[in-house]
């Protein structure tokens, strides 16, 4: 013989799965809809409903069965309480708010993000994300807590040490982030550019959250910590544009007629100009004579190239002529030199 309480309690329960079922089926059919709307809040919000709406129906069911026709035994009476439900639509609430931050933050936040230059939002979409989960979870734990009349202070006061600890943790971490946001907004270089940063020189071939890669020269790869570049000069020869200036040094010996000597160099860079596809003519190219030194006379050879990758090629070119020209007029290319005078016989100065 069945016991009515049993049974009524069963009918119950099965009422629910009925009209949870029913629930499933009908927010699939206005999920259907939603696809065809413009906007995306409705389909945000029947995904976050739908699976917490289905679990709300069944616990409710279950909740009146076992509190309306009296069948829990006395040992069991704690399943019951309204601490219990009370958490369950806690729970929920917090399954529902997470749901739809995180599909929130996710759609909108990547259209948003499309719509930008810099890739900054890019990089903050997914922490955001994680971030709202997580925090929606620890207030809904908290909330249980406080149901359950259990003392949070301590909890706070742990999340709030736990923070400090993960931050103290995290902190190049960190720093290597906000740097790397910090450059994808102020820009110093882009992907491609060519820098020079401490005793590297090379392009740079990727900005990530946390360093930057630079392809040197010698085809080797360095990475550098954002927090070192955004703290350090950095030297872009790809900005304004790649032009470059290129600087011969030169020295002659002294007795040197200087006005034929700039004439020479002058003549030289005109050569380069038109034999070479690398000197431009605009800007011009110029000659300084710069200082008398220990054993030279010494100045500079001003030219400009189209692009900063032709610098050695220029200055091999503009460098071997120079030697040819200069050995055929005559002018002297000196080398470092001390003259040291002896005197002979006589006593030395201030000799007695």
């Amino acid at each position: 013989m069945i016991v009515p309480g049993y049974f009524h309690a069963a009918v119950t329960v099965l009422a629910g799965l009925i009209l949870a079922g029913t629930a499933h089926f009908v927010v699939r059919w206005l999920k259907k809809k939603a696809d065809n709307t413009e906007t995306q809040i409705d389909n945000i919000l029947l995904e976050a409903l739908g699976g917490p709406l289905v679990v709300g129906i069944i616990a409710v069911s279950v909740y009146a069965a076992l509190t309306r026709f009296d069948i829990v035994p006395e040992s069991l009476s704690w399943l019951i309480t309204e601490q219990i439900i009370t958490s369950v639509f806690i729970l929920l609430g917090a399954w529902i708010c997470s749901a739809f931050s995180y599909n929130f933050i996710r759609i909108y936040g990547t259209v948003i993000a499309e719509k930008t230059k810099t890739d900054l939002d890019d990089r903050l979409i997914p922490l955001l994300e994680i971030a709202a989960k997580y925090l929606i979870w620890f207030i809904a734990f908290l909330l249980i807590l406080a149901t359950f009349n259990v003392d949070i202070t301590p909890f706070l006061a742990g999340a709030g040490i736990a923070g400090i600890a993960v931050a103290l943790a995290a902190q190049d971490l960190l720093s290597n982030f906000f740097s790397g946001a910090i450059i994808t907004m102020d820009k110093p270089f882009v992907i491609g550019d060519r820098i020079r940063f401490d005793d590297y020189f090379g392009d740079i071939v990727s900005i990530g959250p946390r360093s930057t890669r630079l392809k040197t020269l010698d085809n080797q790869i360095v990475t550098i910590p954002n927090s070192k570049i955004t703290s350090n000069i950095v030297v872009n020869y790809a900005q304004p544009d790649i032009k470059l200036k290129v600087r011969i040094p030169f020295s002659v010996a002294y007795g040197s007629n200087m006005p034929r000597v700039k004439k020479i160099l002058l003549e030289v860079a005109r050569e380069a100009q038109t034999k070479t596809t690398w000197v431009l003519s605009d800007p011009a190219p110029s000659v300084y004579f710069l200082e008398f030194g220990e054993s030279s006379l010494n100045g500079q050879l001003l030219l400009w190239t189209n692009n900063y990758d032709n610098s050695w090629d220029v200055q091999d070119y503009v460098n071997s002529r120079i030697d040819e020209r200069f050995q055929k007029e005559g002018i002297e290319i000196p080398f470092k030199q001390v003259d040291i005078h002896v005197r002979t016989g006589g006593n030395p100065p201030g000799a007695a």
